[in-house]
């Protein structure tokens, strides 16, 4: 298995890192895609401790919707910032997590958009896949990537919880769907549907770890090792076995992320 969406870079796993690697591993989780941002500079310094720890991750950089304010007076400073910390990390295999967030509005909505642009575009320069983020901006979302993606742009809507109809206008871009701990939830019985009717060639499992635990263990903190019941969940979900949406997803995430 493979959680293709986890920020265990962050501060919340500085006390434990080894012994959330070991139980990720004890439950049949191989590697994880290590989602990183690229203002955060003490983030960026426990890279080094992440792939000591786990040298199987692979790892993800970009400005979020919500830190897109610190680049409000040059938003080409953004995808400066995201090509010079891929430069110096080999591991890098994406960047991201980018995108739209009207939810919260931590910056304004104009800065989000030139900012998802310009990373967008430096994805398509660099052949990478992008890691979006959308939350309440969907319309916008998808305009801008219909706008700026040339036909040629790869990638995933991260932490995908919406119903069949929103299933289908995002994969109607050509991306993958990545299903997380939310689907274990009583009241996501439309993101159950959907994740029902998506391909099967079209989805991911994360756990979007420190977030959304699944339950059991909703209201903890959440590691990769929980995403073992994504995948059960995803399996039951589908009518199959764990151990054919582990196969299905992992091969997904190659042909995504070329890891």
């Amino acid at each position: 298995m493979t959680d293709s969406h986890c920020h265990i870079a962050g501060e919340e796993f500085v006390g434990d890192l080894g012994a959330v690697v070991e139980r990720a591993r004890a439950a049949g989780v191989s590697r994880a895609l290590v989602i990183l941002a690229a203002e955060d500079d003490a983030e960026i310094a426990r890279v080094p401790t992440v792939a000591t720890a786990w040298p199987e991750a692979r790892f993800a950089i970009g400005v979020h919707p919500h830190h897109a304010r610190a680049f409000a007076d040059n938003p080409q400073g953004a995808a400066d910032k995201v090509r010079e910390r891929l430069d110096a990390l080999p591991a890098s295999r994406a960047i991201g997590e980018i995108g739209l967030d009207y939810h919260y509005d931590f910056s304004p909505r104009e800065v989000q958009h030139e900012v998802f642009r310009v990373q967008i575009r430096l994805a398509l320069e660099r052949d990478l896949p992008i890691v979006i983020h959308t939350r309440e901006a969907e319309d916008d979302t998808l305009r801008i990537l219909a706008e700026e993606g040339q036909g040629r742009l790869r990638g995933v809507f991260h932490c995908f919880t919406g119903d069949p109809a929103a299933a289908e206008r995002a994969l109607a871009t050509g991306f993958l769907l990545s299903i997380p701990g939310v689907a274990t939830f009583p009241k996501a019985e439309t993101l159950r549907q959907a994740a029902a009717l998506a391909p099967a060639d079209r989805l991911l499992v994360e756990t979007d770890s420190p977030y959304l635990a699944p339950i059991p263990y909703r209201g903890k903190r959440n590691e990769p090792a929980y995403v073992a019941r994504v995948v059960e969940q995803l399996a039951a979900i589908r009518g199959t076995t764990t151990d054919a949406i582990g196969v299905e997803t992992d091969r997904n995430f190659d042909r995504l992320f070329r890891p």
